[in-house]
């Protein structure tokens, strides 16, 4: 190989995995990840419905947060994916006093996540952490595409040699 088609190559890969991991373009936003830095409003909404909807136990209006064809992915259980089967998994789960925080984001125009933690009413901590992957038409409104999430660990006992 030439060296000119060598360097044409080698600086079209560096290019293309520069655009594929290392993407920060001017749409693109990131939260420091401090409790005191607010989510934006647009992304704010969709904690703040979840927690509502949670809280009233409304299977319906959890799934309307979705995406037609997004998924439910938590700890223990299968895969869920459509509105319909994430309102039949969640008839069964909601009511409780859920509090959502957010420990950081980025959104584009169309892709974006929040990470966060989440626990109950007032026990202090956090009882587990979240991703959520949300997705929006152009200038539409953010749905949740993916909600994974899993429990905290459990505190360990102590130590048999432990005094």
């Amino acid at each position: 190989m030439n060296r000119m088609l060598f360097a044409a190559v080698a600086l079209g890969g560096l290019l293309m995995s520069a655009r594929a991991f290392g993407h920060d373009g001017p749409a693109a936003t990131h939260a420091p990840g401090r409790a005191d830095d607010p989510l934006p409003a647009e992304l704010d909404r969709v904690l703040r419905d979840y927690e509502r909807a949670w809280r009233a136990g409304d299977a319906a209006a959890l799934a309307s947060l979705f995406a037609e064809d997004g998924f439910v992915l938590q700890s223990n259980q299968p895969p869920v994916r459509g509105r319909a089967a994430i309102q039949a998994a969640y008839e069964e789960q909601g009511g409780a006093p859920l509090r959502l925080r957010a420990l950081a984001y980025a959104v584009d125009d169309t892709t974006g996540y929040i990470i966060g933690a989440y626990g109950y009413g007032d026990a202090p901590g956090d009882m587990g952490k979240f991703t959520l992957t949300l997705r929006r038409a152009p200038g539409g409104q953010w749905l949740i595409f993916s909600d994974m999430d899993n429990m905290n660990a459990l505190p360990k006992p102590p130590r048999k040699d432990a005094p």
